[in-house]
């Protein structure tokens, strides 16, 4: 089993959304042959409090925009964590000392990794060079 097409189609907007916020170490995970709740992690990262909280907004609004509610969200009072369910996806936004602190890639690196668009920041947090 892999993560559906809807999942898939979710994790690519949610990172473009985090991106768009100048988010890093942008990688999405397919979990869905590990847990039966949801099928893919999506985990970025923020240099601050402040851009954690404007991640989390952004990916909100550009996946409400395709139709899509969050089930729950977590961790937005503090500002360093927040998780936000999908259902179809878990979205991870963390301030980079948590995430470097949990590293959550640790926990999922046997899992398949979803292919994110080129104009997404990739895990070593860089821009793709101008053409």
């Amino acid at each position: 089993m892999t993560a559906t097409d809807h999942a898939v189609e979710l994790v690519v907007a949610a990172a473009r959304a985090a991106s768009d916020k100048l988010a890093t170490q942008i990688i999405a995970f397919d979990v869905s042959e590990q847990l039966a709740i949801t099928d893919a992690f999506l985990l970025a990262s923020a240099s601050n409090d402040r851009q954690v909280r404007a991640v989390v907004d952004e990916i909100e609004d550009k996946l409400r925009e395709i139709g899509a509610k969050p089930v729950r969200r977590e961790g937005e009072r503090d500002g360093r964590w927040v998780l936000i369910d999908y259902g179809d996806i878990v979205v991870h936004v963390q301030h980079e000392e948590e995430r470097q602190f949990y590293a959550l890639e640790r926990l999922w690196r046997d899992c398949p990794t979803i292919q994110l668009p080129a104009d997404v920041h990739g895990p070593a947090g860089e821009r793709p060079a101008a053409e």
